[in-house]
């Protein structure tokens, strides 16, 4: 009789362990959007879609859905992450890192990232730490991209709370990254980012801003 209470007992034991890591590892899924999050709409929270007055690159399209657009192009290709130094400025191949989201998105709006940052480190060398200026890969730096939204876009809160002041199409700097800000929020109406942040990363848009405490910009095309 008593063996039988202590084999339950054990069995009751092994159970639990096996429950909580399950719970384990469905949260740890969740935390890192392997198991994706449910996708909201600004309709959702009642908030406008901003839509630019600008068409810089004259194709009927705004700058801003031209830009969120772009990059969904962009990471519909599936790029892999390696960073590499490319001739050509722009990757070409496969591979890309999180600079490139950003630069690919603007360039489907008529914004050439590569051109725009080289003109404005060479007009205001004093604002970036640079030894050496190559055009090729200067454009590729989150710390430089950072110097060039706070120059020539419009800077805006960091506080996710105010979340209809996030809109798909804006450009969000951490702390040696950088992604661009969806139009699909999470439950509390809290933007995806779409970003390239590592070579494992399975999904490209992801929940990921209330997690961040490192947001050091937050702009907006103007």
């Amino acid at each position: 009789m008593k063996q039988n209470t202590m084999k339950r007992k054990k069995r009751a034991f092994f159970t639990l362990i096996g429950i909580a890591f399950i719970i384990v590892v469905i949260y740890i899924f969740y935390r890192f959007n392997i198991i994706p999050h449910k996708k909201y709409s600004n309709e959702d929270f009642n908030i406008q879609q901003y839509v630019s007055e600008v068409d810089r690159d004259s194709d009927g399209i705004d700058d801003q859905t031209d830009i969120l657009e772009g990059v969904r192009n962009y990471v519909s290709t599936n790029p892999k992450y390696k960073s590499k130094y490319y001739e050509t400025g722009y990757p070409d191949d496969e591979y890309g890192v999180c600079t490139d989201v950003v630069a690919f998105g603007l360039r489907s709006g008529g914004y050439d990232l590569m051109e725009l940052v080289n003109e404005d480190i060479l007009n205001h060398r004093e604002l970036y730490n640079i030894e050496t200026v190559n055009k090729n890969i200067d454009f590729r730096r989150v710390r430089n991209l950072r110097v060039y939204f706070t120059n020539n876009a419009i800077s805006l809160t960091t506080d996710r709370s105010d979340i209809e002041q996030w809109q798909g199409g804006d450009i969000v700097v951490f702390n040696g990254h950088i992604g661009i800000v969806s139009d699909n929020r999470n439950k509390k109406g809290v933007p995806f980012i779409i970003h390239h942040a590592y070579p494992f990363q399975i999904n490209y848009e992801e929940d990921i801003l209330e997690n961040r405490n490192d947001i050091i910009g937050h702009y907006r095309i103007s």
